[in-house]
């Protein structure tokens, strides 16, 4: 059985490879889970150029650029890695993610509009508890944008900016943790009551709801995951 891997799709030529071949490979690490146990965190310099189909100058040029931002890690004589974050780095994202995304609930509540709020009920109401086990990666990919929404109904560009640099490894340790300890089954629960709490403006309620639900996230990791 082989380990989860990149999703690579080929790339033409262009002016602006290198800033294809970055954009490309960024947004394959951030759909990759790469806090699972098979996940291959080795990249093959070959294998990417052969997947591409382009050259490796340009692509050295855009790992470099991933590397310089702390996404990869390149080491002489021993290959590209992609860089996943020890525990209490981890827990710190998630401390910082909850003030974030809770200060967004607080905003949304304010900010959003009805319509804004009534499609977060697009990403929750299509999912019972009894039909989890059957649709575990559609729910799992509805939970991401669930808490992704919620940062953007604040309508707060910096928060937005601020979560972008968590968010591969917040995305990457809610799809590893999601179906781990009832967890999925909870979280809808949570997740109907936020909705519940921003559709009636209550903007004490909706602030501490989002809060608590990303703490039991980081609760769940201390308790429960080994990243070391």
């Amino acid at each position: 059985m082989s380990g989860v891997s990149l999703r690579i799709n080929p790339i033409e030529e262009s002016v602006s490879l290198k800033a294809r071949i970055y954009a490309s490979l960024k947004q394959a690490i951030t759909e990759m889970n790469i806090y699972s146990d098979d996940a291959e965190l080795r990249l093959d310099e070959r294998e990417l150029s052969q997947k591409f189909g382009i050259s490796r100058t340009p692509l050295r040029e855009a790992l470099a650029q991933l590397d310089q931002e702390g996404l990869v890690r390149i080491v002489p004589r021993r290959g590209i890695y992609i860089v996943r974050k020890t525990k209490a780095e981890i827990l710190d994202m998630i401390t910082v993610w909850a003030a974030l995304e809770s200060m967004s609930a607080r905003l949304a509540t304010k900010e959003a509009t009805d319509e804004e709020l009534a499609g977060l009920h697009l990403l929750v109401d299509q999912f019972s508890q009894d039909d989890m086990a059957r649709r575990m990666g559609e729910y799992s990919d509805a939970n991401i944008k669930f808490h992704q929404a919620i940062i953007a109904l604040g309508k707060c560009p910096l928060i937005e900016e601020i979560t972008k640099g968590l968010f591969i490894h917040v995305r990457a340790i809610r799809q590893r943790t999601i179906f781990e300890q009832d967890r999925a089954r909870r979280s809808i629960v949570d997740h109907k009551e936020i909705i519940a709490a921003l559709e009636a403006r209550d903007t004490e309620r909706a602030e501490r709801l989002v809060r608590e639900h990303t703490l039991k996230l980081r609760e769940h990791v201390e308790r429960h995951v080994d990243l070391e």
